[in-house]
């Protein structure tokens, strides 16, 4: 029987900010570093608004862009979950049992040895966590766009994210717990659990529930959810970049006094993204996954959910830590890393089997 097709965000195709992300990122983060240096006493002001270690400003942030995300998870996918099951056994092993490891590896390679000379240990301390914390948050809301952009297979893509999602709620703090205790990194059990909460699980029940309402009024028309999502897009857009702004204002005198420091972050990250893609592609080739599957296994395997990243690094480390800016030089790198994927991906469509 025939898949049917389910409606994404991706259906929109690549806009205007997704297109230019690093771009705004990177004027985001000039705003921020400026504002910083020159307003130092009104972000000091901001970073001080917390409760139970939770910044309520950045909190809010997250929340903008987190929801859009979560009312496009379709649970009621999930009964195609048998469809396309190669590709999902490749994306949730690389997901949960390689790509959290892979990243903390690196981190402790690049940040305990080959940048030791360039960094302090207790600094370096501070990226190998925020490393660890995009390794472990994989699948952000553009994986819906990078799916489009290599004619993937929609209703797949929905059922990926929605799987990811359920299992984030259940392994993303254990799987973090576990690597910072590897790494010597002091694990603050009680903030990590509220932030999963807090940017995870109540976000999932708000988007199931916008969701159930929407098809409600609509008769259970898919289409009234992708208008909703394109709606409050720009939220999501203003949350992101306002967040950067904060954590780079906060980061700022450090980032002036250190200015290969966003690079020396960037290159596991790097490396990370590509070796996670070409380990995910050859297992789909090597399996003989359709390329309108095998393309957004290995795409959904390589990008992380970096709106949890950052929001869980400002939990549970701080919004002026080395975690959190780890986290947002991840934001940086994302798209133009996936977008270089994306063209690969198309170039060697021909080599795997057609659907």
């Amino acid at each position: 029987m025939a898949t049917p097709h389910l409606e994404t965000p991706a259906d929109a195709g690549l806009g205007v900010f997704e297109k230019w992300l690093s771009i705004w990122v990177a004027a985001a983060i000039l705003a921020g570093i400026v504002i910083g240096n020159v307003a130092p006493d009104t972000v000091a002001i901001l970073a001080g608004m917390e409760y139970a270690s939770v910044n309520l400003v950045v909190a809010v942030l997250i929340w903008a862009m987190i929801y859009p995300m979560m009312v496009g998870v379709d649970f009621a996918s999930l009964r195609h979950i048998g469809d396309k099951p190669k590709g999902l056994v490749i994306t949730v092993v690389v997901n949960w049992f390689i790509k959290p490891f892979t990243m903390a590896a690196l981190g402790v390679l690049f940040f305990k040895y080959i940048f030791a000379g360039l960094i302090l240990p207790d600094d370096a301390e501070q990226y190998i966590a925020g490393l660890i914390l995009l390794g472990a948050a994989p699948c952000t809301a553009m994986v819906f766009v990078w799916s489009q952009m290599t004619k993937g297979d929609p209703a797949y893509t929905l059922v990926q994210v929605s799987v990811n999602d359920i299992i984030m709620i259940f392994a993303f703090a254990p799987i973090v717990a576990v690597l910072l205790g590897v790494t010597d990194i002091v694990v603050p059990w009680a903030t990590l659990l509220l932030s999963v909460a807090l940017y995870v699980v109540i976000p999932l029940v708000a988007g199931a529930l916008t969701r159930r309402a929407l098809l409600a009024r609509s008769d259970g028309d898919e289409t009234a959810i992708t208008a909703f999502t394109r709606r409050i897009k720009p939220l999501s857009v203003l949350g992101l970049l306002l967040t950067v702004i904060l954590l780079f204002a906060f980061q700022a005198q450090t980032i002036v006094t250190q200015p290969l420091l966003i690079a020396l972050i960037a290159v596991p990250i790097i490396i990370q993204s590509y070796g996670i893609f070409f380990v995910s592609y050859a297992a789909a080739w090597a399996w003989k996954v359709p390329h309108n599957v095998a393309a957004p296994c290995a795409l959904i395997g390589t990008s992380n959910f970096f709106e949890l990243a950052v929001a869980v690094a400002i939990g549970v480390f701080g919004l002026g830590s080395g975690a959190a800016l780890a986290t947002v030089v991840g934001v940086l790198v994302e798209v133009p890393v996936m977008l270089s994927l994306v063209a690969f991906a198309n170039r060697t469509r021909s080599n795997f089997p057609a659907a």
